[in-house]
């Protein structure tokens, strides 16, 4: 007992001389009793040396310098600082404007832009085109590139304008693009292809995915507000940087309550098309429609002739676009007539299956001859106003066993789509659960984001 009241008497000896150098310490340590019910009160108080009570020593060490013996100039190396940057070639773009929005002053670049003919044909011009530039610190041009894919055969081009021992020269390579996955989504505030532009996604991938939901969705009456989508996509890209988009690989839509899927897939040896992720294909006979972002101006209906002036059947329909706009065949066939004929202006007839027949008239330019083989969504010509015409669009028709139908049920004619080999299920079922996943995360980020 006594040990005990001599322990007690020296911990109360220590509490009263911390009391009086450190008051306010100690009043945080009594504080932290009372808030505690004094459980772990003496750890949380701490009655060792003050710090500040402790001695200080200051240790002082010489330091060699890294730059000694070396000149300063030498060192930064100014006269090779080089700053890269990067355009979009405008419409009226000459090569002074050009160069002033890449920081080159250079005179000697602009004069030789103005002159040499590579530059002139695919960069000044060529609105959009990605023009990137290597730039001196004295803000002369030492190196120019561009890109661009002139076809579809996974290829790209590649102008060079270079300064080399003071003057400058043009090459021209050809390399392959390198495709990227991508994934995107959105809900639909506005309008699908609102959505689609305000979240990035490339006019293609859009015209992909209205193409593979076609006979489930009516992207041109509208999407409901509030459908949620999301879509995996190729990016095909030049030396990093994304020059077009490629094919839709995945996608997915939330529509009133209903979930749509398709994934790409492409057996050994064989053409390639989108199915459901259980395997059913989507594959159609025909298209719905046979011209990419246009309005219908006039359906199939009765309707007061624009140009007789008188009431009869309007046995097709009209999209109306701009002239020049691409129009492509509906479905897979053979050119039957390829010309001009009456009120048709600049026609072509495209022979189907099971007697049916798809006719595209007042075209500006046509792409196909007689007897050619067409695939689906080939390109056979553009959009125009000859004929018997008021202004440029596609007049379009469905014809089966000669007798017109209308258009817009075209979809419904859809022959039977050949199903997944026994021998190519096991790597679809691997691909369709990776993509089932990867959509249904995105369509929940990409549906939360947009609800922020």
């Amino acid at each position: 007992m006594t040990g005990l009241k001599n322990a007690g008497g020296a911990l109360m000896a220590r509490l009263t001389s911390a009391l009086q150098k450190h008051p306010k310490r100690a009043s945080a340590a009594l504080a932290a009793v009372l808030l505690t019910g004094g459980s772990g009160a003496f750890a949380v108080a701490n009655l060792g040396p003050d710090p500040a009570d402790l001695p200080v020593r200051t240790l002082t060490e010489p330091v060699v310098s890294l730059a000694t013996g070396h000149d300063l100039a030498e060192l930064t190396d100014l006269q090779a600082f080089s700053l890269y940057r990067s355009e979009t070639v405008r419409n009226n773009d000459s090569s002074e404007s050009l160069l002033q929005r890449l920081g080159i002053a250079d005179p000697q670049a602009a004069a030789f832009m103005r002159s040499n003919n590579d530059v002139r044909q695919n960069i000044l011009g060529r609105v959009g085109r990605l023009v990137s530039a290597e730039v001196t610190s004295q803000h002369e041009l030492s190196k120019l590139t561009v890109r661009w894919a002139p076809d579809d055969d996974g290829t790209f081009k590649r102008l060079i304008v270079e300064r080399k021992d003071g003057k400058l020269a043009t090459r021209t390579e050809t390399d392959k693009l390198v495709a990227t996955p991508r994934l995107a989504g959105g809900i639909v505030r506005n309008s699908f292809f609102t959505t689609t532009d305000d979240a990035g996604i490339p006019d293609s991938i859009a015209v992909q995915m209205a193409d593979i939901f076609q006979s489930e969705l009516d992207f041109h009456r509208g999407i409901p507000k509030g459908d949620r989508f999301a879509v995996a996509y190729e990016a095909l890209e030049a030396d990093g940087e994304p020059l077009r988009a490629g094919r839709v690989l995945s996608a997915e839509f939330h529509n009133s309550g209903k979930t749509l899927q398709a994934i790409w897939f492409q057996e050994p040896g064989q053409k390639g098309g989108y199915y459901t992720l259980d395997g059913k294909s989507k594959q159609q006979a025909f298209l719905n429609y046979p011209v990419e972002f246009s309005r219908i101006s006039s359906g199939f209906a009765m309707r007061l002739h624009p140009i007789q002036n008188t009431w009869r059947a309007h046995l097709g329909t009209d999209f109306a676009a701009p002239t020049g706009t691409k129009v492509r065949t509906v479905g897979e066939g053979t050119v039957s007539f390829a010309g001009v004929q009456n009120g048709y202006g600049n026609v072509v007839f495209v022979e189907h299956s099971n007697q049916r027949t798809t006719v595209y008239a007042h075209l500006s330019s046509m792409n196909v001859r007689q007897g050619q083989r067409v695939e689906q969504d080939d390109v056979i010509g553009a959009v125009g106003s000859t004929g018997w015409a008021t202004g440029p669009h596609l007049h379009f028709e469905f014809r089966e066993k000669g007798e017109q139908r209308d258009p817009l049920t075209i979809a419904q004619a859809t022959d039977s789509a050949k199903a997944i080999s026994k021998a190519s299920r096991p790597a679809f079922d691997k691909l369709a659960a990776q993509m089932r996943v990867e959509l249904a995360a995105g369509t929940r980020s990409y549906a939360m984001a947009s609800a922020q």
